[in-house]
């Protein structure tokens, strides 16, 4: 039988283990688990010790779970901006964050920059005491783009009284990201966390606690003043995914630490540029490798090539990633995310050598 490996960014490769662990869940009663129980609070208190040992997150920032990323565009905007919200954006995501933000704020305002475009953050003109959150894609999945760590210490060094907001759902548990350098975090776990999709993972540093508590937010079923509290007895403000919660311990108790994790992806992620500049009709999308991703590998051709290639792809078992929003018919993303087996990226190169190098 032929194998087949997915390189879909999302939802992506689960790791194989999850089997197991689905196994497991069902035999140790999880699927009906009561969620207020001594049960699940154990779970919940071991999940979140387990994510900030292995991710490093500051242990006086606080860990909330969410059905997704997408919920915590809500999430921000009605517990922690009561005025308005700055967005800078380069790919489809940033650009949706944005739109909700000002469909609920519309005083929000955002500055689109290129996709090969490392920003200026001494630049951005968002400074003034009316903004509240300043929000910005760590990793943009759309166009394979990322903004590194020392372009988001520029950006917190000069907020102000607002509060940095870092959207990193296809690096989150990818990458080894400096958490003490913005104030929010979010993701959801169907991309480097190996899961399948259904649960977010929302971070707070003690300034977005002490700011959620001051806006207090308690129109919502998902506001803050709720989920902090009810978390402070490991539990949810509303029926939580019990599966997900405990696919995610297991996940993260089985894992390596981020550092290890990261460098591998890392290593993996420049290995593949370089074949792709040099071997193949394809090239990357972002030409300034300041700017390329490590966990999500954009490739560009004519649409007829791209079309060609997914499908003997397919043929050989391989599940490329299609592009996304305008860049649909001329790109192709590659998940570079860490249940994504080396034997698969191998599997990938090899079919590219067979298919289209010429000696």
């Amino acid at each position: 039988m032929l194998q087949q490996f997915t390189f879909n960014v999302g939802p992506s490769a689960v790791y194989p283990a999850v089997r197991q662990y689905l196994q497991d869940a069902y035999d140790e009663g999880w699927l009906s688990a009561p969620h207020r129980g001594e049960r699940f609070t154990s779970l919940v208190r071991q999940a979140v010790a387990d994510l900030k040992g292995k991710l490093n997150i500051p242990q006086d920032y606080t860990v909330l779970f969410t059905g997704s990323a997408t919920e915590c565009w809500e999430i921000l905007a009605q517990g922690l901006t009561p005025r308005r919200s700055f967005h800078l954006y380069n790919g489809e995501f940033g650009k949706k964050w944005f739109d909700y933000a000002r469909a609920l704020r519309p005083e929000s305002t955002g500055v689109q920059f290129d996709i090969n475009e490392v920003p200026d953050m001494g630049a951005l003109p968002f400074v003034g005491e009316d903004t509240d959150l300043v929000c910005v894609t760590q990793n943009e999945t759309s166009t394979a783009t990322q903004i590194r760590e020392t372009h988001i210490l520029q950006l917190f060094n000069r907020l102000g009284g607002a509060l940095l907001a870092v959207d990193a759902t296809s690096s989150l548990a990818g990458l080894n990201l400096k958490f003490i350098k913005a104030d929010v975090w979010y993701g959801s776990v169907q991309k480097c966390f190996g899961l399948p999709a259904g649960l977010g993972v929302l971070i707070l540093s003690p300034r977005a606690v002490a700011k959620a508590k001051e806006v207090n937010d308690r129109a919502h079923y998902n506001g803050l003043p709720s989920a902090l509290s009810n978390m402070l007895n490991h539990q949810t403000n509303y029926t939580p995914n019990v599966l997900g919660i405990y696919l995610l311990s297991r996940v993260m108790a089985d894992r390596e630490p981020i550092k290890a994790v990261a460098q591998h992806l890392a290593d993996r992620a420049q290995k593949l540029y370089d074949f792709f500049e040099q071997a193949t009709p394809l090239q990357p999308l972002i030409t300034n490798a300041d700017a390329r991703s490590t966990t999500v590998i954009g490739l560009q051709g004519e649409p007829a090539l791209i079309e060609e290639i997914k499908r003997k792809a397919s043929e050989a078992g391989l599940t490329l990633g299609s592009g996304y929003g305008p860049l649909k018919s001329t790109t192709i993303r590659i998940a570079n995310f860490p249940a994504v087996s080396d034997a698969a990226m191998e599997a990938l190169v090899q079919f590219f050598v067979k298919e289209y190098v010429t000696v």
